[in-house]
């Protein structure tokens, strides 16, 4: 969510931190996040096929998505304190340490109580990693330039994400390999913020929840939200695990996996560029109608040619993660500059509620008609979306398409940053 930024005031900031280039130094903070995700990647991948190769339930693998969103969602709430008392880079290595030992925690052993522990924590700083990392690019960069900085963010996260899945089909699952990798990545992330000489922001005001008012700004933005966060935690957390169920091997998990991100780098793209030009819900309609069928498709030809399933899942997945990025754009379309704040941390908060909602229903239909139970939740979500958008296309008029902003192309797996904003007289005060 866009701001407005005082230009010249950027530059001085960066010029003060004795910064000659302000791209190699906002650089740091994109490469330290890119790191993080290669790391983040091959644990997604490596808990639930080691839990399989271990004989464990795949109940247990559900119940630790569960825990990671449960933790993902203390961080929405708990991240903003933690930065107005320690600053944006102490914050950053705080919860970069706490990744390290979620990871050195699943390095202990197969151990799955240990493990949903683990990765609530781990759950908790990437929520804050990403609250961090967005808001300090949001603070420091030029609205000139502040799109593209923040696409090739979400484009440098999702690729780290996909090397990470991919890494997946080199571990030798008896050892302590993955663990071991995934903490060496994350303390390599903490070098870029370690060194980075980019100006912090001042310590940021805190921002509230409120639903109610996101839902008279836009009841489609914040719909969106609810439903990508349950699409994305769902599709992401339990394709690993019902692939692995299915009897897929090691390697072909992590060939799934990996090219799954493609689909949000490949459709995004069209599809921002069509609803920059239209009604963005109607893009929404064709986006949520696609993950419906992704859906379909997946149940129908499950357990059939990895081949076919991955770009059955690329589709899927893709559809899904385009809602995220059109929803935002749509409700920052009907939202004043004053209601962005608020605005903003709802849709984080109902993002991150429904991705730790969700996740536990299908955990808990799992024991009853198995792990392809995530395929048709993500379906009655994405068909329930749909619907409600069509409602909302057929009831209430559109916001001009030469009065909305751009688009920019975004990823449920790094969520909204809650706005860190200032009016002009509280940044001078500050510095």
């Amino acid at each position: 969510m866009n701001k407005t930024f005082d230009t010249e005031a950027v530059d001085d900031r960066a010029g003060a931190a004795g910064e000659p280039t302000p791209l190699i130094a906002i650089a740091s903070v994109i490469v330290s996040m890119g790191l993080v995700a290669i790391g983040n990647g091959l644990m997604f991948a490596y808990i639930p096929v080691r839990l399989g190769a271990e004989g464990f339930d795949p109940t247990w693998a559900g119940l630790i998505v569960t825990g990671l969103s449960a933790g993902g969602l203390a961080g929405c709430i708990f991240t903003g304190p933690l930065v107005r008392r320690v600053g944006h880079a102490r914050a950053f290595m705080v919860l970069s340490a706490l990744i390290a030992l979620s990871n050195a925690s699943v390095g202990a052993g197969t151990y799955p109580v240990l493990w949903i522990a683990a990765r609530a924590l781990y759950g908790f700083a990437i929520c804050g990693l990403f609250i961090v990392a967005q808001s300090w690019l949001n603070d420091v960069v030029a609205n000139t330039i502040r799109g593209r900085v923040m696409a090739v963010f979400y484009v440098a996260y999702t690729a780290g994400l996909g090397v990470g899945y991919f890494t997946l089909a080199f571990i030798d699952l008896a050892t302590a390999e993955a663990p071991l990798i995934g903490i060496a990545f994350t303390a390599l992330s903490i070098l870029p913020v370690g060194l980075t000489r980019l100006a912090q922001p001042p310590p940021p005001l805190a921002a509230s929840v409120a639903l109610k008012k996101a839902w008279r700004i836009s009841p489609v933005g914040l719909a969106a939200m609810l439903a990508v966060g349950g699409l994305s935690m769902t599709i992401t957390g339990f394709a690993p695990i019902h692939a692995t169920a299915k009897g897929y091997s090691q390697a072909d998990v992590a060939l799934l996996l990996s090219c799954m991100p493609l689909g949000t780098l490949l459709l995004q793209i069209p599809f921002g560029w069509i609803s920059d030009r239209t009604d963005r819900r109607y893009v929404l309609i064709g986006a949520s109608g696609l993950a419906a069928a992704g859906g379909l498709l997946a149940l129908g030809f499950d357990g059939g040619a990895l081949g076919l399933l991955i770009v059955i899942y690329v589709i899927w997945d893709g559809a899904s993660e385009s809602i995220y990025s059109l929803g935002s754009a749509h409700a920052n379309d009907r939202a004043g500059k004053d209601d962005l704040v608020a605005l903003s941390s709802s849709l984080l908060f109902a993002w991150s509620l429904s991705g730790f909602v969700v996740p536990g229903i299908v955990t808990g239909l799992s024991v009853v008609v198995g792990t392809q139970a995530f395929m048709y939740v993500a379906v009655i979500i994405a068909a329930a979306f749909l619907v409600f958008v069509i409602w909302r296309v057929a009831t209430t008029q559109a916001v001009p398409a030469d009065e909305t902003g751009s688009f920019a192309p975004m990823t449920a797996q790094a969520p909204l940053p809650v706005e860190l904003a200032f009016s002009p007289d509280d940044e001078q005060q500050q510095r």
